[in-house]
């Protein structure tokens, strides 16, 4: 079994298949843990594996499998009964019997319509239909193609064993409400979920508690913050320093953690994208935890956690991430942060404050349209909170170039700030202080698009590359405006410039022109914001 975890999903499948006695491999694998792998590999090729399986395991795929929140999928359910199904009818009848009723009642419910022919001799049915053998209920089949012989089977199935039981099941499917099914079903699954090692959601949500970074017993002696590229591995470090029976013990640990994280999140335990999401997740933020407890010493790692459990570990990487949170929620207070709810930075400041507001703190990447990532190391948590400090000088130059009158200058520009956003008005500023020499806090004038762009841009090997006089004139001007910031100021106007430059830059090179109503970093008088 051990070994079985080291493979690869199509791998591990083919190994339990080839094991001398596959069934009692299987059997004696975590339930869960034979899910993973048949959700890796695709239901459709695991149908083997789903046929060894005890009935028990069985009812736990389903479990994981059809569920979103409160609401089954009865069609999902029915695609885990036909992979059930084998050439052993007795066993897939035991898998059968240990799905809960409720959920066999809702499948009929939602996939056929139950007509009495007591009462309605004649019915006029649409779909293909199967009559009781007393003749009293003509099911009528509302799927089509293998989901419609899936259903036929599993009523012929429910026939064969006890057709008098069928009659009676059939009369409840019609009269019971499928919100009363639905809950009752839930209900069950929920307590095996629990069995499974998915805690309630109050209990799940304790990893998230805060506890204070600075009371941490830490190692003494730290190296200090990893240098930039570093990857230094806290986990694999833990687990390796580890006798074979801690080492077991661990993986348990992460697997409840990862369970506790999945509820707190309100995600599916069968979801794989989402463990797969989560569990990575939870591995950075144990990073971040190992590397501030040891001091920034792997070779520490597995004393720590022989001091502590992984969720005080998970607990204390994710409150740093809270504190830089915290630092962000008081930078928001503070008067010139924000007009309305937009930040007065450039896009790559608020794009992170932005990632670090969220209920859990992330990390944005500088990469356009990525998602944020959580954070793993404190080198990351220092580059945070030199972007903060950065983030107030850049509220500074933006109070001293909105003036008084915020309101009136943001309504020059005909659009929302949120619209506009704070680094492309900059651009018109800068635009217009490089031109014209003048601070001037209004859209950039259509007429003069040629003239900036000559002035800024320059070919150098057929790639576009700003000149190396671009934006001084700009900076020396602005500065005249300034009374602190200067150096921020400098850093701004170069940012701008190249994300001009990344906007129009190839279609300057190549058509020897900019068209103005192309332009998108800069916001153009005249011209609608996009």
């Amino acid at each position: 079994m051990r070994r079985l975890g080291e493979l690869a999903p199509k791998k591990k499948l083919d190994a339990m298949l080839e094991e001398v006695d596959g069934r009692a491999l299987v059997r004696g694998i975590a339930a869960e843990e034979v899910y993973a792998t048949i959700i890796d590999v695709g239901l459709v090729d695991s149908t083997e594996i789903v046929q060894l399986s005890t009935p028990e395991q069985f009812r736990t795929y389903v479990d994981l499998a059809s569920w979103q929140r409160d609401r089954v999928d009865v069609l999902e359910v029915l695609h885990w009964l036909r992979a059930a199904r084998g050439d052993d009818d007795a066993e897939y009848a035991r898998k059968l019997q240990r799905l809960d009723v409720e959920l066999i009642e809702l499948m009929f419910k939602r996939l056929t319509r139950i007509h009495d022919l007591e009462a309605d001799p004649d019915v006029a049915t649409e779909g293909v239909t199967l009559e009781t053998p007393e003749g009293q209920f003509l099911i009528e089949f509302t799927v089509d193609g293998v989901d419609e012989h899936a259903m036929r089977q599993l009523t012929k199935d429910l026939m064969a064993a006890n057709p008098f039981e069928l009659t009676r099941f059939l009369e409840a499917v019609r009269w019971d409400q499928p919100t009363e099914l639905e809950e009752a079903a839930f209900q069950f699954r929920q307590s095996r979920l629990q069995d499974l090692g998915f805690p309630p959601l109050d209990e799940a949500l304790k990893v998230f508690a805060w506890v204070d970074p600075d009371k941490a017993k830490v190692a003494t002696g730290a190296p200090g913050l990893s240098r930039p590229g570093d990857r230094v591995d806290y986990v694999l470090a833990m687990f390796k320093g580890l006798d074979p029976v801690e080492r077991q013990n661990l993986e348990g640990e992460v697997r409840y953690l990862v369970n506790c994280i999945l509820v707190a999140e309100g995600a599916e335990p069968g979801d794989p994208a989402a463990l797969r999401r989560l569990s990575e997740q939870a591995r950075d933020t144990l990073e971040l935890g190992l590397e501030h407890l040891t001091g920034a010493d792997p070779a520490l790692a597995v004393d720590v956690v022989r001091e502590c459990t992984l969720r005080e570990i998970f607990q204390l990487g994710f409150s740093m991430t809270l504190k830089l949170k915290r630092q962000v929620e008081r930078l928001a207070q503070e008067p010139g942060s924000r007009f309305a709810d937009t930040w007065l930075a450039l896009d790559e400041e608020a794009a992170a404050l932005a990632a670090l507001m969220r209920r859990r703190p992330l990390k944005a990447l500088k990469v356009p349209g990525a998602e944020p990532v959580t954070f793993r190391s404190k080198r990351e948590l220092a580059e945070a909170e030199a972007l903060i400090a950065r983030v107030r000088r850049q509220r500074a130059i933006f109070s001293a170039l909105l003036g008084p009158s915020p309101a009136d200058a943001i309504a020059r520009f005909g659009a929302r700030l949120s619209e506009l956003t704070a680094q492309r008005l900059f651009l018109a500023v800068v635009s217009a202080a490089e031109v014209s020499g003048v601070v001037d806090v209004a859209p950039f004038p259509e007429l003069r698009v040629q003239e900036l762009v000559t002035r800024l841009f320059d070919e150098r090997g057929r790639q576009p590359v700003l000149r190396e006089s671009a934006g001084k004139r700009a900076v020396e001007v602005l500065s005249a405006k300034l009374s602190e910031g200067a150096g921020e100021l400098e850093a701004m106007v170069a940012r701008v410039n190249q994300a001009l430059l990344a906007d129009v830059g190839r279609r300057w090179l190549d058509e020897g022109r900019v068209d103005p109503k192309k332009i998108v970093a800069l916001p153009i008088a005249g011209q609608p914001v996009i």
